[in-house]
This record gives C-alpha cells, sequence and structure tokens, in this order.
C-alpha cells in the first residue's frame, strides 16, 4: 500500500504533463483541420462514459477486494478498450499522448485506491489492547511450553458479518509440528489472525499455556508470539532493527541467527554490516532473502510458537529448502503451526488439520490421512507431485 500511495505524485505529474500535450496536438491538428473536431465530438462522449464505467468497477475493486490494488479482469478489458478506442486519433496525431493519458489515469485510480483504504483504516475504532488480565498477572517467560488447545472457536471479520470458522476444535502438544490446508476460503489465514487476536472472536476461545488469549492485553499477546508472512516485512532503518527493535539481544546472538538463515556471509560483506540500511519495505534486498529476514527475526524473539502464514508462496524453491531446514532444526524444540501453500511442505509434520469452509475436515498425522485414498488431503497431495 505503501508504494502505491508514493508513486502517486509523479503519476498525477505524468498524467498533467500528457493531457497537455494531448490537448495540444489536438489543437494544432484543429487549426490545420477544422473537419476534426466533427470526429472528435463522438469519440470525446465515447472515452467519457468508458473513463466513468471504470472509475466505478476501480472504486468497486477497492471497496470489496482491499488486498488486491491491481486491475481486475473487468478493469484490463476496460483498459484495452480505451487503447483500442484511441488507435485512430493516435494515428491520426502521430502522437502517444492520448495513450499515456489513459494509462496515467488509469494507474491513478488503482493508486487512489490506497488512499482510500487509509482514510477507512483511519476511521476504524480501536481494538481493545487492555484485555481482561493485567500485563503483570502473564508469566514473564509465557508462552513457555506452547501448548495451544482451540475450543468451539468460532470467527468473523465484523459483528455485520457471517462466521469465517465455525466451532473449530484441536489440540497441539508442545514443540509439535503443525500444517494446516484446505482450499481458498476454507479459513486457513483467519485461524492464524485469531492466534493474534485480530479477528472477532465471538464464541469459543483459544488457550495457550493455560491462559485464554482473549483475556490478554494485545501488546502482551503479539509480542510473545512469532508470525512469517507470505509477503516478508522489513521495516525502514538498519538489519540490525529489523532483527531487534528493542535491542534486547547481544550481537553474537544477531550473527547467530543470520547464520542460521544463511544470510552471514551476504551480511557481513555489506557496508556497515549488522548497521546496514534496510530500504523501505526491505526493496533493497529480494523476497527470498526479506523471507529469510523474517525467519531469523522469528528465531531471536526466542517465542515458544511460530505461526507461518504460506510463507513459501513468494519464494524460489531453493529459498523454500532452507526455510524449511531451518524450522526443522533451529525450531526443533518450538510449537510451529504451517498454514501450507504447497502441500509437500507439511508432509513430515506431526500432525495436518485440513480445512473446509470455516470447518475442520481431517485432522490426523499426515500417513494416516495420506492412508485415505478419496479423502481431501490425499487428493492435495496427488495434485501437487
Amino acid at each position: 500500500m505503501n508504494s502505491k500511495v508514493k508513486h502517486i505524485p509523479p503519476t498525477l505529474e505524468s498524467l498533467t504533463r500528457s493531457t497537455l500535450l494531448c490537448l495540444t496536438a489536438i489543437g494544432v491538428i484543429a487549426s490545420i483541420t477544422p473537419a476534426f473536431l466533427i470526429a472528435l465530438v463522438p469519440l470525446s462522449v465515447a472515452f467519457y462514459f468508458i473513463q466513468k464505467y471504470f472509475r466505478v468497477a476501480s472504486k468497486h475493486e477497492a471497496r470489496f477486494k482491499q488486498r488486491m490494488l491491481e486491475l481486475t479482469d473487468t478493469n484490463n478489458t476496460a483498459y484495452l478498450f480505451l487503447s483500442a478506442a484511441n488507435r485512430w486519433l493516435e494515428v491520426r496525431t502521430l502522437t502517444n499522448y492520448l495513450n499515456w493519458v489513459v494509462r496515467n489515469l488509469a494507474d491513478l485510480e488503482v493508486q487512489m485506491a490506497a488512499v482510500e483504504k487509509v482514510n477507512t483504516f483511519l476511521g476504524t475504532g480501536s481494538e481493545n489492547y487492555d484485555g481482561s488480565m493485567d500485563s503483570s498477572q502473564v508469566p514473564e517467560n509465557w508462552p513457555q511450553d506452547g501448548e495451544i488447545k482451540i475450543q468451539d472457536l468460532c470467527v468473523r471479520y465484523d459483528s455485520s458479518l457471517k462466521a469465517v470458522l465455525k466451532h473449530v476444535n484441536a489440540s497441539i502438544k508442545p514443540g509439535q509440528k503443525v500444517g494446516i490446508c484446505g482450499r481458498t476460503g476454507s479459513g486457513k489465514s483467519s485461524l492464524s489472525l485469531a492466534f493474534f487476536n485480530m479477528v472477532d472472536i465471538f464464541e469459543g476461545k483459544i488457550v495457550i499455556d493455560g491462559i485464554d488469549i482473549c483475556k490478554l492485553p494485545l501488546q502482551t499477546l503479539r509480542s510473545r508470539l512469532s508470525i512469517i508472512l507470505q509477503d516478508p516485512v522489513l521495516f525502514s532503518g538498519s538489519i540490525r532493527f529489523n532483527l531487534d527493535p528493542e535491542r534486547k539481544c547481544t550481537d553474537d546472538r544477531l550473527w547467530e541467527a543470520l547464520e542460521i538463515a544463511q544470510l552471514k556471509n551476504m551480511v557481513k560483506a555489506l557496508p556497515g554490516g549488522l548497521d546496514a540500511v534496510v530500504t523501505e519495505g526491505g526493496e533493497n534486498f529480494s523476497v527470498g532473502q526479506r523471507q529469510l529476514f523474517c525467519l531469523a527475526r522469528a528465531f531471536v524473539r526466542k517465542s515458544s510458537i511460530l505461526i507461518m502464514d504460506e510463507a513459501t508462496a513468494s519464494i524460489d524453491m531453493a529459498t523454500e529448502n532452507i526455510l524449511q531446514k531451518v524450522v526443522m532444526t533451529a525450531f526443533s524444540d518450538r510449537t510451529v503451526v504451517t498454514i501450507a501453500h504447497r502441500v509437500h511442505t507439511i508432509l513430515t509434520a506431526d500432525l495436518v488439520i485440513v480445512m473446509k469452509r470455516g470447518n475442520i475436515l481431517e485432522y490426523d498425522k499426515p500417513d494416516t490421512l495420506l492412508e485415505q485414498e478419496d479423502g481431501m488431503f490425499a487428493s492435495f497431495v496427488r495434485a501437487d507431485m
């Protein structure tokens, strides 16, 4: 979203420039060939209605699919229609000014969706950060074991919406490696958000090491768990800040984490080492490197519970193998819950949970589930081969 917002000024500048150039070209043509104005009138009317349709479609996309800021197929169709419609005028002027006007308008519409999202967030009510438990009542080393009990859990994103998780029950023992899979919309990511109390848990509860997470202050809860997302998150600053924002760890600990994530040699070669600059969003590193930095950060935090929400979806197979190897070794004594993007990544898990439409459909060891040839997990594995 930040990248979309920061591109608005140059896009606006480009739109203004291309619009003025286009108007100038039209003026020159009209002065030489006045009959051109007759053809320009119906073309202008057509462009007006097409652009009006595009704006409505773009706003609809921004409102109902907040995670997608790119153009949808419908928007692409409109854009292609716009491009095709201006070919005659483009040939007539021997320029591509109008083409750039259309392109810049399309880009600006999409980028302004990010501004609309920011405005929506500003109007969103604050979460209940305090909880019913005081932070002093929470043991300093909680969660120490990493035992998770999900009891009759029901989750929704808003009180006016339907439940996305419906009476989910599961028990995860300390140190277990658990894989969660299912089709799109099955509730996998909603469950990962529930661990951090980022959705409305209106019925049931999640108990971690004997404490209902809904009773905890949000700062306490979210600072004690670790998560690696599909899109790795790095912050502007230094590598040291990204690994240890609270500056609680020694350099030796940070270098150990980087070595485990196989980033030590790369960081040593950078000017400043641990103090090397990380640009906004970590754009001076590859996606795979960013994901490994997130893995190193999770190791530094020493949390007994690690959530991996489709963490391998955006990385290549080589980086995925590194990540999986680190999880199985450096996190061998920690509870790891993996929301699987590729089913083969959870074949070695201790427990597999298959979800469908907000319910648990299958729940057992992967070998046991594979024996059920007509089961959903077995079908996922066959499709992934």
